[in-house]
Order: structure tokens, then C-alpha cells, then sequence
């Protein structure tokens, strides 16, 4: 939520909402890895776990230390040389599926809503984790559509802008570290 709501305040509507595409895109990987059955590897592998979850920390504390580092002054810079579409879209598939423990909630998650006797069981988590995924964007999207109505009223308070930026970038850092230290819930 953080990361969309960042883009559409500093770049617009359109940034927010192309952001919130790529995470529900990134929930798109996980459900595929999960259908595959990967995400069995991953639950089994714990080096695998383990340095997935040092790979999105590191990209968590990389964004957080972004926002913590922006000054008031790069407000109207950022604004005129806004990311392209694709980056933005890569970001917030980067966010999303550089996190173990989505992969790990996918595959414990998911086939909990498969029947028994299911004819064709990697068809139905697919199904459901697509359905997730769009729901997901269901939900940032309106989220990236208020705050970019909001962008106007922060760019003129570079202030309450560069509050809400470091508020975000320690957001982002507490949850890098969260991360980092968590175990695993499933062992």
C-alpha cells in the first residue's frame, strides 16, 4: 500500500495505479509458482527461504532508504522526471514477489479451497490465486486513484509531503527488518 500510495502522490494517479498492476502481477508469479508446485520447494528449502527473504528485505530497506533520503527541494525534479510506466510497473512486481512469505501463504493457503476429490487440483489454485490477485487490485487501485487526487493538495505542502515520505521510508525500513529476522511459521 505504501509503495502505491508513494507513486501516485509524487507522480499521479496513473503512477499508483500502474504500481498497483504490478503487485497484483507479482501475486500473479506466486500463484503460478504455487500451481507448479514450487512453492513446495520453497517451503522445504530452507536456504532458499532464507535468502529469498534477505533478497526482499534488502529491496524493502532499499526503497525505504529512498523515501528517508528524499529532500523537499526533489519534489517538483521527481514530478518532471517521473519513472516510465514499465518501471513502475516492475517495482511493484519486484515488491511482491521478492517475498517468501507470500509463497509460503500461497501454498498453504490456496489448497485449503480445493476439494478432495478435485479433478484437476493445480487448475483450481490457479483459479483462486488469480482471483486473489485481482481482487488484490481491487483494492489498491481505489487506493492509488485517492491518494493521486490528494498529489496536488501535497505538492504544494513540500512539508507535509516530505513528512509523509520519511513516515513511509520507516515504515519501509521496519518492515525490512520485520523480514529479515522472521522465522518461519510453518516449521
Amino acid at each position: 500500500m505504501i509503495l502505491v500510495m508513494s507513486r501516485s502522490l509524487s507522480q499521479g494517479t496513473a503512477a499508483g495505479v500502474t504500481t498497483a498492476a504490478g503487485v497484483s502481477v507479482g501475486l500473479v508469479g506466486h500463484t503460478l509458482l504455487a500451481t507448479l508446485g514450487l512453492g513446495a520447494l520453497l517451503r522445504t528449502s530452507e536456504w532458499l527461504f532464507v535468502g529469498l527473504k534477505f533478497i526482499g528485505a534488502a529491496y524493502l530497506l532499499y526503497l525505504g532508504v529512498q523515501l528517508l533520503l528524499t529532500r523537499a527541494a526533489e519534489f517538483n525534479a521527481a514530478s518532471n522526471a517521473a519513472q516510465s510506466p514499465k518501471k513502475l510497473f516492475l517495482t511493484g512486481a519486484l515488491s511482491n514477489i521478492s517475498n517468501p512469505k507470500i509463497a509460503i501463504f500461497y501454498f498453504a493457503f490456496l489448497p485449503q479451497f480445493v476439494a478432495p476429490g478435485a479433478a484437476r487440483p493445480a487448475l483450481t489454485i490457479l483459479v483462486l490465486g488469480l482471483v486473489f490477485a485481482a481482487l488484490t487490485f481491487l483494492i489498491k487501485g481505489p487506493v492509488a486513484v485517492f491518494a493521486g487526487s490528494l498529489s496536488s493538495w501535497f505538492k504544494s505542502r513540500p512539508g507535509a509531503l516530505l513528512w509523509l515520505y520519511r513516515c513511509s521510508g520507516l515504515v519501509m525500513l521496519g518492515l525490512a527488518v520485520r523480514l529479515a529476522l522472521s522465522r518461519r511459521t510453518d516449521a
